[in-house]
Order: C-alpha cells, then sequence, then structure tokens
C-alpha cells in the first residue's frame, strides 16, 4: 500500500493533481487508515502511471475516463481507444498548424526591424498595433 506522498513520488504527480484525479473518478477513491490517510494500491499505482502518461500525450480528462472505461472492459473491441486517439492526434496537428503560421508571422514582424531606429518607428510595435500589418490569420 501506498500513502498519496508515496504515490506522488513514485509517478511524478503532484498530491493536489492526485486528490483532484480522485475527485473527478479518474483514480479510485483511496482506502484510508484508521488516521484517515489515503491508502493505494498498486493498481491505483498503474492508474496513475496510465493517466499521467495519457495527460502528458494532452488528453482530455473525459477522453482519458473513455479509455479507462474502455480498458475495464476487455471484452469490448478497442475501436474506440483508436478513434479517440485519432481525435487527439487531429487536435495536435490542428495546434502545429496554428503554431507554424504564429512562427511564420512572429519571424516576418522579427525580421522587418533592423533594430537601428527608435521606438516610434520600430516596425515590431507598428505590427502589434495594427493586425492589418500581419499576412497570415494566427
Amino acid at each position: 500500500m501506498f500513502s498519496i506522498g508515496q504515490l506522488s513520488k513514485q509517478t511524478g504527480v503532484k498530491v493536489p493533481t492526485i486528490r483532484y484525479y480522485e475527485q473527478v473518478g479518474l483514480l479510485v477513491s483511496a482506502g484510508r487508515t484508521e488516521g484517515n490517510q489515503r491508502r493505494y494500491d498498486k493498481d491505483g499505482l498503474e492508474r496513475l502511471g496510465f493517466i499521467r502518461h495519457a495527460r502528458a500525450l494532452g488528453f482530455s480528462i473525459e477522453a482519458i475516463t473513455a479509455l479507462i472505461d474502455l480498458q475495464q472492459h476487455p471484452d469490448r473491441s478497442c475501436q474506440e481507444a483508436t478513434e479517440i486517439t485519432q481525435d487527439q492526434l487531429a487536435d495536435v496537428r490542428e495546434k502545429l498548424r496554428r503554431l507554424t503560421a504564429l512562427e511564420t508571422e512572429l519571424v516576418r514582424i522579427s525580421d522587418g526591424c533592423d533594430g537601428d531606429g527608435s521606438s516610434n518607428d520600430c516596425y515590431v510595435l507598428t505590427s502589434l498595433a495594427d493586425h492589418r500589418h500581419c499576412r497570415t490569420e494566427h
């Protein structure tokens, strides 16, 4: 059995986050000692590792809940897990597209200023003051 502090150290998940995961139902409520301290078993440790990895990959709480539900029903098809992962991949690709557009615009703005003039004539400041100077949506 693991205390919440031990669980935190072994997984790298902060104690308040562990409590939150328990509160929203991602992590099964821990048993309690007579002193009312939480105690987690090996399954709790493994579940928290699963949650941490899924969060690191950007999955939402809702997606993780669905994945955990699927994991608890081994007779079900893994198609749902594939669809959830494909949705996450589409979200990541959209974020990358937006970040690439942002990078392009920032490079253009930065390159437009030689840094020799006064701030009154600064291309960076002028560009930031008026979105019409931008060449792309970002």
